[in-house]
């Protein structure tokens, strides 16, 4: 009871009601999408856009948005909590200081560009080692914008604000620095795997209990040797990268360009190219995408060094925001 009464209790609880309520109403979206779809199916502009997507969408992946909805809409109950337990302290975001644009611009495009070029590269090798096949024809420019940009942009800006500004903030309240990216970057892996095995389907997604069904299958998966190598270790590589980005840097600048880096390159390469089922590298060194497999994780770990690197050079420090208040009394 007292561990509950404390700010890792907040978040803990915080957690465990997000994903609770996201497979109460999980359900219910279900059902307003795919009936929405029905609906607007043959319509021009953004309301058919947007059926074609309710419509191509599976149980899991409204999931995954009623889960991030789920954690939007119980963090202002959190943030009440923690302020409450916190008096007198600085709040989560209170250390996320700024570098000035100039400099935070540097460190986004270098995320960005060493992030992209080299997963980008791994794709290219894997394409020419008969790994994946290219697509035939080329996506429009408004696909592209659609499917590749706008997620780049838009998930880089929302998860990173959601993950390493307040979640990360919250979690260096509690614990040290490198306990708390490992314990933001499990979190993080864990939301962005919501689907179930292969080969399994929920037998009815509109059913009240078809949320938990989901729920538990995902959690079979933390049973699987194959899932833990090559799928979640590389989601979790990614959360540690982003989380000591945002901890080097005292900002967001670098882990949004490392963010939106990482979706640009996966997106623009699935529009081009599609697994080639059974080839040797598969499935323990690459998957069905360039999110899934050793190599790319292995790629992840590359990039974090030489972004490291780059950021120990002249013109790319920052001053701790510490030792700014120090300089500036």
């Amino acid at each position: 009871m007292r561990f509950l009464k404390s700010e890792a209790g907040a978040v803990v609880l915080w957690v465990v009601a997000s994903i609770l309520l996201a497979s109460l109403v999980a359900p219910w979206i279900f059902g307003i999408g795919k009936d929405f779809a029905l609906r607007h199916g043959d319509s021009d502009g953004l309301a058919g856009w947007l059926a074609g997507s309710c419509e191509r969408a599976k149980f899991g992946r409204y999931f995954n948005r009623c889960l991030m909805l789920s954690a939007l809409f119980l963090l202002w109950p959190l943030l009440w909590r923690i302020r409450l337990l916190g008096r007198g302290r600085p709040g989560p975001l209170a250390s996320l200081a700024g570098i000035g644009w100039r400099l935070g611009l540097r460190h986004g495009a270098a995320g960005f560009a060493i992030a992209a070029g080299l997963l980008g590269l791994l794709g290219v090798a894997l394409a020419w080692g008969g790994a994946f096949m290219p697509l035939d024809g080329w996506p429009s420019t408004s696909a592209l914008m659609k499917r590749v940009l706008l997620p780049a942009i838009g998930a880089s800006l929302a998860e990173e604000w959601l993950f390493r500004a307040l979640l990360l903030g919250l979690w260096l309240r509690i614990t040290g620095p490198w306990q708390a990216c490992m314990g933001t970057a499990a979190v993080y892996a864990f939301v962005h795997f919501l689907e179930p095995p292969k080969g399994h389907e929920i037998a009815d997604p509109q059913a009240a209990t078809a949320g938990f069904e989901l729920l538990g299958l995902i959690l079979r998966n933390f049973l699987n040797p194959q899932f833990i190598a090559a799928e979640f270790l590389t989601l979790f590589t990614v959360g540690l990268a982003l989380g000591w980005a945002r901890l080097k840097t005292n900002s967001l600048w670098l882990p949004i360009g490392m963010h939106a880096g990482w979706i640009f390159a996966f997106k623009c390469f699935n529009q081009l190219h599609a697994p080639v089922t059974g080839h040797p590298l598969q499935p323990w060194l690459i998957g069905p995408s360039l999110k899934n497999g050793l190599l790319p994780l292995a790629t992840l770990a590359i990039s974090w060094w030489l972004i490291n690197r780059i950021m120990n050079q002249p013109g790319m420090h920052c001053i701790p925001a510490r030792q700014r208040s120090t300089n500036q009394a």
